[in-house]
């Protein structure tokens, strides 16, 4: 199944980068669409675009899940000068416990801080809100926490942890793994 995915993708890929511009087809694919030569060339264009915006997305989600992965294994060996390595200067780790929220910042304080809580590092891998996260579950089955993490140029710039019930009771959470 991946496999076929990709080769759509090229294929696709190859038709808007080709077959209009060297084969002349944009008057043709116009009549068939009801636009003129000018505004077909300009569909092919944005499709380019879009397609690449596509390609580019997927490679920037794959570089922080990794990046959020090196932090998860620096975090579960205690090996906090590679914490320092995948964390930025300033970043915020914001804990949302009962009643309120607790805000660290700096790499050398939430270095800390993953340190001590390495346990939240056998969570289980989720998507938040469209960011990379770890969820982790009690033995009875009980949200334990959920983390987001936001990324850039490598990266860890932003987490964000859940530990509050309240708050768990109003999310719409997968099942425990």
């Amino acid at each position: 199944m991946r496999q076929v995915n990709r080769w759509r993708h090229r294929g696709w890929q190859g038709v808007l980068d080709h077959a209009p511009d060297e084969l002349g087809f944009h008057g043709e694919i116009g009549t068939i669409l009801g636009r003129s030569t000018d505004a077909t060339k300009m569909l092919t264009s944005r499709a380019r675009r879009k397609v690449r915006a596509v390609r580019h997305a997927a490679r920037d989600r794959q570089q922080q899940r990794e990046v959020v992965g090196a932090f998860l294994a620096a975090a579960r060996e205690g090996r906090f000068e590679r914490l320092l390595e995948v964390l930025h200067p300033e970043v915020e780790f914001t804990v949302h416990i009962l009643g309120g929220r607790f805000v660290t910042i700096g790499a050398t304080e939430v270095a800390g801080r993953a340190r001590e809580a390495s346990g939240v590092a056998h969570g289980h891998a989720a998507i938040v809100n469209g960011r990379p996260g770890v969820i982790a579950w009690n033995e009875d089955g009980t949200p334990l926490s959920l983390l987001a993490f936001t990324v850039a140029d490598g990266r860890i710039t932003e987490i964000t942890a859940v530990v509050d019930p309240v708050e768990f009771a109003l999310m719409d959470l997968p099942d425990p793994v």
